[in-house]
């Protein structure tokens, strides 16, 4: 059973700061892929961003520059640290990981609200 549980959701001010955390435990061997994704009012579940087992990084162009995804492959742990936050940034945030033979699990999610 693999988990992921998620916290650092919150709420802040315009221009603030957030980390977003998420903890992957369970019968996993390797994590190729760990990623963030959210949810906005009125719109599809959107990808963040995503990070490697080789730590190589990819955003979304609405938050490149202001989020910063990384990890820690000992504790199996991916981080999302949000600066310079806007109102559109709100939502739901979801973990996402995708194992070595292609499985995909989901965190519940974490409220991430900014306001104006």
């Amino acid at each position: 059973q693999v988990q992921l549980v998620e916290s650092g959701g919150g709420l802040v001010q315009a221009g603030g700061s957030l980390r977003l955390s998420c903890a992957v435990s369970g019968s996993i061997f390797s994590i190729p892929t760990m990623a963030w994704y959210r949810q906005t009012p009125g719109k599809q579940r959107e990808l963040v961003a995503t990070v490697t087992s080789g730590s190589n990084t990819n955003y979304a162009d609405s938050v490149k520059g202001r989020f910063t995804i990384s990890r820690d492959k000992v504790m199996n742990t991916v981080y999302l640290r949000m600066d310079s936050l806007k109102p559109e940034d709100t939502g739901v945030y979801y973990c996402y990981i995708r194992n070595e033979v292609g499985y995909t699990y989901w965190g519940q999610g974490t409220q991430v609200t900014v306001s104006s």
